[in-house]
Parts: structure tokens; C-alpha cells; sequence
């Protein structure tokens, strides 16, 4: 492995710790409270507003892009706790609708761009390979303010949501929704049969998850982000197999 290659993974894998940072107890928080898809929904949302910016040609406007992606964000916080409170007997078809809706209404904006394959390619499966220092000093600062804030444990409804947004909005842009998803999901789902030590557990999950997954994309020139899905999978499919041989002994 040469250096141009850990000029590339280094930041990459700090990308990673930083997504993880949130995603953790976030994702322990949305399987506590049966919501399964609403990462997927808020991801989606955000993309929207992704898009919208780039069609809008200002992408050269990079804070502008990051508030438009944060308010479509942010609106869809507001609909999700709208969803959890007045239709909580079927809130998942409502968020797993929601992402559909998004995800349609991205691929219409961009039906006549011809640009429009790579840019869906980029929003789902992210750029993790190539951040630079700026993403990486904004994303921790970010991360830092959401950590505190998720110290307040009196969020309410959309306290949570929102913070959820916030999150959400930072790393789509930074490693993709598919990355987004298996971050907050993976840790939490195979842990959730644990009782102590698990998010020191469901971090191991993540980081070896990140690190394997760069490596085996540097070795066999893979994309970054499915090849970290799935390494993050199989660790946790490993972890998840042990402890509940654990329990069922």
C-alpha cells in the first residue's frame, strides 16, 4: 500500500469515525423507538434538497448548498414527528412512503439532467474516498455541537428529530445514504441483545467495519462505500451470532 493510497484512507477513515460519532447513539435511539426508515426518509429528503441546489446552479455556493440540504431536512424532522404523533400505528409504511416519495421526486428533478446517473450514484453510495480537510474540520465541529446537544436528554419529539436531521444532513453529503444507513443500523442491530459495554461493542462494529472495508477497497479496487456496507455487515453479523449463542447457551 503506497502513500498516495493513505492519503486517500486516512481521511476516509477519519470521515468514518466522525459519522460513527453520532450515528451510534442515534441509531440505538431510532431502534428504541421503532423507526427504523427514518434515516433512509431524512437521508432521502436531504438529497432532495441536494438536488434542488444543483439545479439551481449553486453548487459553487457551498454553505448555501448545506443550508438548503439542512432546511428539506429539517422538514422532513417536522413531518416525521407529525407521523410518530398522529399516526403511530402505521408510522413505518408512513416513513418507509416518505423515502419513496423523496427518492422519486429526486429522480423526477433530475430526469432531464444529463449528469443525473452520476449524481444519484454520488448521493447513494458517496464520495467517502475523496473528502478533503474542510468536510472533514466542519463535519467534526458539527458532530461536536450535536454530541453536546444529545446530552440534553429532554430533546422531546422533535428535539430528536431535528438533531436527527442535522446528522443525517452532514453525512450523506460526506460518505452517501447507503453508508448513512448501515451506520446507524448495523451497530445498533447487533447489539441490541447487549446489556453492558454496548456502545464500546457497537463502535468495534463500526471502526472495524470502516477500516476493513477501506482496505479492502484499496486491495482490490473496489468502491468504498458498498465495500464498507458490507464488512460492517458481516462484523456485525459476527457479533450479533456470538452473543446470542451467548444468551441461548
Amino acid at each position: 500500500m503506497n502513500s498516495i493510497e493513505l492519503d486517500i484512507l486516512i481521511p476516509a477513515f477519519i470521515a468514518g469515525l466522525l459519522v460513527l460519532s453520532t450515528h451510534i447513539p442515534l441509531g440505538m435511539k431510532v431502534m428504541a423507538r421503532g423507526v427504523i426508515f427514518a434515516d433512509l426518509a431524512v437521508a432521502q429528503i436531504a438529497g432532495l434538497g441536494i438536488v434542488l441546489a444543483s439545479m439551481l446552479n449553486l453548487t459553487e455556493h457551498p454553505l448555501l448548498v448545506q443550508l438548503i440540504a439542512a432546511i428539506s431536512a429539517l422538514c422532513g424532522a417536522a413531518l416525521l414527528t407529525f407521523i410518530e404523533h398522529r399516526l403511530p400505528d402505521v408510522k413505518e409504511a408512513c416513513i418507509g412512503l416518505t423515502f419513496v416519495l423523496a427518492a422519486s421526486g429526486g429522480i423526477l428533478l433530475m430526469s432531464h439532467d444529463v449528469h443525473a446517473g452520476e449524481h444519484l450514484k454520488d448521493l447513494l453510495v458517496g464520495q467517502i474516498l475523496w473528502v478533503n480537510p474542510a468536510q472533514l474540520v466542519a463535519t467534526a465541529l458539527l458532530s461536536a455541537a450535536l454530541l453536546a446537544v444529545w446530552r440534553w436528554q429532554q430533546l422531546g419529539h422533535l428535539g430528536f428529530y431535528a438533531l436527527f436531521a442535522l446528522a443525517v444532513t452532514a453525512s450523506v453529503q460526506l460518505v452517501g445514504v447507503y453508508l448513512v444507513f448501515a451506520s446507524l443500523i448495523v451497530p445498533a442491530l447487533a447489539t441490541y441483545r447487549i446489556e453492558r459495554h454496548r456502545v464500546l461493542y457497537a463502535a468495534l462494529i463500526g471502526v472495524t467495519g470502516y477500516a476493513a472495508g477501506l482496505l479492502l477497497s484499496a486491495l482490490f479496487d473496489l468502491p468504498g462505500g458498498p465495500a464498507i456496507v458490507w464488512a460492517m455487515a458481516l462484523v456485525g453479523g459476527v457479533v450479533a451470532i456470538r452473543f446470542n449463542r451467548c444468551y441461548t447457551a
